[in-house]
Order: structure tokens, then sequence, then C-alpha cells
């Protein structure tokens, strides 16, 4: 981070060119910016705020950047109007590929779901095999393109994936269990029925993988959304302030269509009213999502594991109540069972994270670093 006692001593009163010696200091930066928002970005980003602005004679950081852009020569404009043609081509057919790869996973789902009610014994588990293998290339292809996409530099420092698919399991066995862990089962291995020994909820995976489409449109939307806040706004607490109802109208919007969705799922597998917990589960791997593409990695990887660890610990307190004298370890969650239903540990436990990350993204995404280019981000 830059030094702002230097930034000072270029900027005081003695200096003939205090914004000279700031342009040498972040001439990568200036050089590589598509225009002065990115700057301003990653003014920010180095400790620049609008205070610093106004020691180098700017009334604000976004005033700044404007002429750190102007004086930095430019000798590739003429080749990148020559180009650029083609490449609104290639945006073109980039956004239809982020409109409907979105759709893929929860379509596959869906026909996985059907297969498996036709088919019975072997052939039942390899359509089951086979729906897993089809539904996780889908969401990978999915989560490579669009507002979703992680860049080749964040994607070795997330390492979200096996704490979402802990909790993608424990949606679909974990209530069965927990409830069948407290009635003193279970005597046998979930069947991939519903009413077996130990039921498996299938309902709350295809509401989350539909959600992929909602979840990469309402992302977008926010992107789009706020870069235009940041083309609008004279100031970095400007933008603060107008891009955080913004987050939480994109939050808002996503919650209600995957709540549209979940109502939808359970006529279709014919089947209970789906649990609120996806709900839950739902936003909080949106937000977590919504961070990580940003740069923001360490906290949902913390959330996302914690999470996951706690809905874990819970059936397992139960089967550990068993052991001679430790019956006082299951009995918060078996009297959390018996009173609010098995649901109520995934609500409790993802709606805490979601809370939790919700908050934190209300401090971190609006701000106008967290939305520099993804080769620039943090």
């Amino acid at each position: 981070m830059t030094d702002l006692s230097e930034l000072d001593r270029g900027a005081a009163p003695g200096a003939a060119d205090p914004v000279k010696v700031l342009l040498h200091r972040h001439r990568e930066l200036c050089e590589r910016a598509v225009d002065p928002l990115e700057i301003a970005a990653g003014l920010e980003a180095h400790g620049i705020t609008d205070r610093t602005a106004a020691r180098f004679r700017h009334r604000d950081v976004f005033s700044l950047a404007e002429e750190l852009y102007a004086r930095v020569p430019r000798d590739a404009d003429t080749a990148a109007d020559a180009s650029a043609a083609p490449a609104r081509e290639g945006d073109h057919r980039r956004s239809v590929a982020v409109l409907l790869l979105p759709l893929l996973p929860g379509t596959l789902c869906a026909a996985a779901l059907i297969a498996l009610a036709r088919t019975h014994g072997q052939t039942r588990l390899y359509a089951a095999a086979a729906g897993v293998v089809a539904v996780a290339l889908a969401l990978r292809a999915a989560l490579r393109r669009g507002p979703l996409a992680l860049p080749d530099a964040l994607a070795s420092r997330s390492a979200t994936g096996s704490w979402t698919c802990w909790l993608l399991v424990y949606a679909v066995l974990g209530d069965g269990l927990l409830r069948t862990a407290v009635a003193g089962g279970p005597d046998g291995l979930p069947d991939g029925t519903a009413g077996g020994d130990w039921p498996v909820a299938l309902a709350p995976l295809l509401a989350l993988t539909l959600a992929v489409a909602p979840a990469t449109w309402t992302a977008g939307l926010f992107l789009t959304r706020a870069r235009r806040k940041l083309a609008a706004s004279r100031g970095l607490e400007d933008f603060a302030a107008s891009v955080r109802p913004v987050l939480l109208g994109a939050v808002a919007l996503f919650l209600g269509a995957l709540a549209a969705l979940v109502a939808l799922c359970a006529p279709f597998l014919d089947a209970g009213p789906v649990s609120p917990a996806v709900l839950a589960l739902g936003v909080l791997l949106f937000v977590a999502r919504l961070l990580t593409v940003h740069g923001f990695t360490h906290a949902p990887r913390v959330i996302l594991m914690l999470t996951a660890v706690a809905q874990v610990l819970a059936p397992a307190t139960v089967f550990a109540a068993r052991l001679p004298g430790c019956a006082a370890l299951g009995a918060p969650v078996e009297a959390l069972t018996v009173a609010s239903g098995p649901s109520a540990v995934p609500v409790l436990t993802c709606g805490a994270g979601a809370l939790i990350l919700l908050v934190h993204a209300s401090r971190t995404l609006a701000r106008a670093s967290a939305h520099l280019r993804p080769e620039q981000a943090r």
C-alpha cells in the first residue's frame, strides 16, 4: 500500500506539480486503465481518499483520477478502434452464452430426477451417477463465464468448492438423517426415496440448480448498476451510499426468485413443502460467490467452512449422545429438532452465515476498489 506520509510530502505546497509525483508512483495503474473510474478505484485500493485528493488540489478522488487518465499517453487508441467491430461480435456471443448457460444445470437436474423416477434397481443407480456428473459439468460450465465467473488469479485462492458440496449434501440428506437419528435410527443407508429409513430430499437440489440462472442474471444486474453508480458518483462516500441499496435490492431479487422456484419444485416432484432452509442456503451461496468474484475470498471461505462444520456436528452430537455418560451432548440439538423440526439446524446455521456475509458485503462491495477489473483484483 502507498505510504500516505510520502504522498503528503509529494503534495506539499512547495511541490511544483504534486500530481506528477502521484502519476509516477501509479504509472502502471494509469496506463492499463480503460477509463478514469478504474484509476479512481485503484487509488482507493492504495489508501487514497477524498481528503488525500484535496492535498493534490482536487475536490475528490474521481477528479484526481480524471487528470491522471488525461496525462497518460495512449498510443494504442487507433489499434483499439480498428478492432472494435470484432470485439463487439465476440461480446454478443458471450452475452448469449451468459444468458443460456445458467439454464443448463437446472434443466439437466430436472431431467435426471425424471429419469430417477422412472427407473429401478441397478439402472436407477446408473441414472443417478450420470445425473450427478452431468449437473456437475453443467455447473462448472455455467460458473466459468459471466458475472459469477472467478478470474484465474482468484480460482486458486477461493477454495470454497468443497464446503459448498458439503452444504449441498446436507440439504439433500441432512434433515432426514437428523430426524431419524433423534428417533433412534437409522438402520440402513438412504435408498434415494423420501419414505425410506433415511429420507432423501431432492427438491432442494432441484431448486438450487434452477436458481443458478437468476443468480447469474441478478449478479450481472448488480455489476451493471454498480458501474453506473461509480460513473455518476463524485466521491467515495457518495458511491458507497448509493451502491448499498443496489446490493440489498439484488439479494432481495434473488431471494424472491429462489422462493418462487422452491414453491414450484415440490409439486413437480410430488413431494411435501420444501424446507425454508433452502432459501437461507441459496442466499448464503449467492452472497459468498458475489464476494469471491470481487476478490474478497477469505470471509466466504471461513463462513462456508463454519456453516458446514456446524451442520455436520448437529447429527454427530446426537449419535455421540448414545455413548455412556454422553447423553448431555445431544440434548440441545434434540430439543431444537423436537420443537422446530430438523430444518431448524440449517435455517439457523445458513441464516446466520448469510447475514454475516451480507453485512460484510455491504461494507466491502461499497468500495470503488471492489469494482476493479478481474486482473486488477486484490
